[in-house]
């Protein structure tokens, strides 16, 4: 779009300043984390669903990330999921932090300021909001934030990093047509209608930044010690972290840490690249590229590899990669990447291809990698 290609200049003219904040992970806090995105945990376990040990042995889920390796969980959070069971309420959300706390593991939360799922395909204006001025937009996200986080405050729960929204490529607060369900109705062209454009990177950049940085406040008047991140998807695409991330600052946006998804699979499978290892490649090198320019800490906040139990090569090819991942991230990109967290890895196979476990509850070999990284 011509639209995009004018403001992404002036955005990557003004961008060379960092805008990150003061705070960086690595003054507070030298460890390298492993994580995992649990947030099916609560549901799963509704539906009857058991996990299990290596040796066998049912495990609640969270401890069992303990004893696969992991030292810090991420929750996601929707505004009102009413309608979609209120899973990821934030009553829901208060219990899997508990479990959490409980076990010392340090706690990732995810805003998607939406009802339901938000990505870079839908951001979903939540319904109480819709129809808002820009202004009211920015109070309506202010106080939903503040009112999610001292819930937790009140109940012990201090989250060590905060995301203002979730894969905001395209920005966030906006919404496309959508079926019953709450999927995007795609036309012929596979392409989707946007209905209210509020928070739209292209569309209302200014918007966009200025609501991001209500988000950036309303974290810091309840923790303000809290690492407040801006996350982006496809973490091996240098142009988008560089127009998307200009526009924040071009806005008068900051943040704390920039957090990346990375998923190789995905990446080949939508076209993006050609090649999965050059992705993780390409990825590590935006690591070191971004946090040069903007002055701060990364994290890989997502990634996933295909489970596939039939095909033993295959599933090596994906531990390998996972490893792969966590090796370069923690040597490889001079001490700027933080962490490597896993995007469900217990969901079962015939419901997310990218999970790490089987359809009966069982870490799969891709598991192994968060202790046997090196190799």
């Amino acid at each position: 779009m011509k639209v995009l290609g004018i403001f992404a200049a002036a955005a990557l003219a003004a961008s060379v300043i960092s805008s990150c904040n003061s705070v960086k992970e690595s003054d507070a806090q030298p460890e390298f984390w492993l994580g995992a995105d649990l947030g099916w945990i609560t549901e799963y376990e509704a539906q009857g669903h058991k996990f299990y040990n290596n040796a066998g042995e049912e495990m609640e889920c969270t401890a069992l990330m303990k004893e696969l390796g992991l030292n810090a969980v991420r929750h996601r959070v929707w505004v009102d999921p009413s309608r979609h069971g209120n899973w990821c309420s934030k009553e829901d959300l208060l219990v899997k932090c508990q479990r959490a706390k409980a076990l010392d593991m340090e706690i990732l939360l995810d805003f998607h300021y939406s009802d339901w799922w938000a990505d870079p395909a839908k951001q979903n204006i939540p319904a109480a909001w819709s129809g808002h001025s820009y202004e009211q937009m920015k109070q309506d996200l202010a106080g939903h934030t503040v009112d999610v986080l001292t819930y937790l405050k009140d109940n012990g729960i201090e989250p060590k990093w905060i995301q203002v929204g979730n894969e905001t490529r395209n920005g966030f607060l906006w919404t496309v047509e959508s079926d019953e369900h709450g999927w995007p109705k795609l036309d012929e062209n596979g392409n989707t209608t946007i209905i209210e454009s509020m928070g739209h990177v292209v569309n209302n950049p200014e918007q966009y930044a200025g609501l991001f940085a209500a988000g950036y406040d309303a974290c810091k008047s309840v923790f303000p010690d809290a690492i407040v991140m801006v996350h982006l998807d496809n973490g091996f695409d240098k142009d988008l972290y560089d127009f998307n991330l200009g526009v924040l600052k071009a806005g008068g946006a900051k943040w704390d840490m920039i957090g990346m998804s990375l998923y190789p699979y995905w990446a080949l499978d939508g076209g993006f690249r050609d090649d999965e290892e050059q992705t993780i490649t390409d990825c590590i090198e935006n690591i070191k590229y971004v946090s040069d320019k903007f002055g701060c800490d990364v994290m890989i906040v997502e990634t996933g590899f295909l489970v596939d139990e039939s095909d033993p090569v295959r599933m090596e090819t994906s531990r390998r990669q996972l490893a792969r991942v966590i090796r370069e991230s923690m040597n490889n990109t001079d001490g700027k990447c933080k962490g490597v967290f896993y995007w469900e890895p217990e969901c079962r196979p015939s419901q997310y291809k990218l999970g790490a476990f089987t359809e009966d509850g069982h870490p799969t070999v891709i598991m192994d990698a968060f202790k046997d990284w090196s190799e």
